[in-house]
Formats: structure tokens, sequence, C-alpha cells
């Protein structure tokens, strides 16, 4: 008889337990999604490097929707401004709708969490942790920091933010082989400057907030990884135009391969650098005496480059839950 109560007991015990496992706690699956937040361009031609490292993305996560987020609120406005334009949208079939309509990575974060994805990776498609990433990291960790009284409101499972190109301080992951491995996806760059025994000279954008000594230390590992002259620039901060100059007219070289190191080559690339304005670098080389060769491809055309950031996501996903 107690074998029998025993198994009555057990059987009703679970019989009351099968309710309780349906409805609000069930163990569904969550939904994985993943945001790629760069700065942006308005030029058609240089999204292609932005799409290219989308195509990587897409690739390495078959399955898990990719999607793309500017942070320039000036480079929003403009796409804004031509959805409506059929002309314009005539001229430039080959520009996916996804660019057209990109929004803010909050707006993008906030619409796949409405679509039901609580495990949202973003990844920095900036090259250094500058003012943009600044402000990215801020906003994720925003909202991560969101609790609501019961866990099964919780916006997110896990929110994530993947490193730029050139790392970030810390022990997990040391900026300098972040910076190794970057320098070793730019041999083509470096193999062409040599074919036209000029020297390779970058233009990064740098900004005004933010020390931009990475781009020194960075110049010191590409000369040192291939023993040629290599020099880095910035619109924006230090080195300078005129702090990389003097570098330059040291190496005794007469030519100069000149290059953006940027993710895209959108305005600053063509103007600034390879414009015909008085104070392009271009037009400032030149009339130095230096025989120029212009390479407008930014940097995420180059697969050992997207390959960076397919790499640094992957470790971002592999974070713990953003809460418990």
């Amino acid at each position: 008889m107690t074998v029998v109560r025993n198994f009555v007991f057990c059987l009703f015990a679970l019989l009351l337990a099968v309710p309780a496992q349906a409805g609000h706690h069930d163990a569904q699956p969550v939904k994985q999604a993943i945001v790629l937040a760069a700065f942006g361009t308005s030029y058609p031609e240089a999204v292609k490097s932005i799409l290219n490292i989308k195509a990587k993305v897409e690739k390495a996560h078959p399955g898990v929707p990719v999607r793309l987020a500017f942070t320039s609120n000036i480079i929003r406005n403009i796409w804004q401004g031509r959805q409506n334009d059929d002309a314009w949208k005539a001229a430039h079939a080959d520009i996916p709708a996804e660019v057209l309509y990109v929004k803010h990575p909050l707006a993008t974060i906030a619409d796949l969490q409405n679509d039901g994805c609580r495990d949202i990776t973003v990844q920095s498609l900036h090259v250094f942790a500058g003012e943009e990433f600044h402000d990215l990291m801020t906003l994720v960790g925003g909202l991560k920091s969101i609790r609501t009284l019961k866990a099964k409101n919780m916006p997110f499972a896990r929110l994530s933010l993947g490193r730029p190109a050139l790392g970030l301080p810390g022990e997990e992951y040391p900026y300098t082989e972040d910076m190794a491995r970057a320098a070793k996806t730019l041999k083509a760059d470096v193999d062409h400057a040599r074919e036209l025994n000029a020297a390779l000279v970058y233009m990064g954008h740098g900004n005004d907030f933010f020390s931009t000594g990475i781009y020194a230390e960075f110049q010191k590992v590409l000369q040192a990884e291939y023993d040629y002259p290599i020099f880095i620039g910035c619109v924006e901060g230090f080195p300078s135009f005129d702090d990389m100059t003097p570098q330059l007219a040291a190496s005794g070289k007469k030519d100069v391969l000149l290059k953006p190191f940027m993710i895209v080559a959108g305005d600053h690339a063509s103007n600034d650098m390879a414009g015909e304005e008085d104070d392009a670098w271009k037009v400032m080389l030149t009339k130095a005496g230096y025989k120029v060769t212009t390479d407008l491809r930014g940097l995420g055309m180059l697969d050992g480059w997207a390959d960076i950031y397919v790499n640094h996501l992957n470790d971002a996903m592999a974070q713990g839950p953003s809460a418990k």
C-alpha cells in the first residue's frame, strides 16, 4: 500500500507541475540578432565597404538577423532625404533599402527587441575607441542597466558590444595583439607601395576629444612589421598632416601612395585627401614635390580588415548574459 500511495502522490505532483511549466514560463530559445554600428557615409560608392563587412558577418552567422546602424545624425538625415527621391533611387538602384532607411543604433536595437530578439550583439565598425565608440558604448551600457521587477520582463537576455578594430584597453583582449593582427591585413597596400617605390601614407580620421596617439603607435607597428616607410596622419588630432610630413621627407621617398585609413572612402577621402582644393593632402604633397598616387578604397573593402570585425563580434557574442 505504501508503494501505491507513493506512486499516486508522485503522479499527482507531476500533473500539478505540468501547467506550471506552460504559458508564461515556457523555456523558449532566445532569438539572436546582430547590429553593425558605423559612423556611416552618404557616398553610395563608399557604402560598399560597409556592405562588404555585413556580407562577411552574415556568412559567419547564417540565420541570424544582421542590421546596419549609422551613428551620424547628419548622414542619416541625408539618406532619409533620398527615400522619396525617385530620380535619385533610379540612378542608384544598387543601393539596398536597408541603407536608404538606416536608423540610429538605439532605434535599430529597439526594433529588434520589439521583434522578439533578446540576445543582441552590437559590433562597432569604428577603427579605434574614440568619441563615436564612446557614445556607442554608453548607449549599450545604458540599455544593459535596465532592471525589471520580474526577470521575465527583462528586455534583453544578453546585450553586448564588440570592440573596434584597434582594440580596447584591458587584459582579456590586449590591444597590442589587435594592432598586430590589423597590421597584417594591410600587406597588399605595402606591396602596392613597393611596386611604385613610394612611401605609403594613410589619412586617418582621428577626433578632437580623445587622444589619437594610437595612430602614431599603429604607424610604429606597421613600420616594424614591413620595414618600410609607412606614415599616418589625421584629419583631426595627432598626428596631423604637419606632424607627418617631416617624417615623410626624412624617408627620402619622392613618390607617395595616398590611401584613407578609414572604413569608407567617403567625404574625407574624396575631398580632404584626394580633392582639388588647396588644402587637400594630394594637392599639398604635389606642391611639396611628391608624385602622388591616390587609392580611394576604404578599409572595409579589404576582406582581412572585414574579418577583424567578424572576430571581434565572435568574442562579444561569447560574453555572458546581461543580468541574472
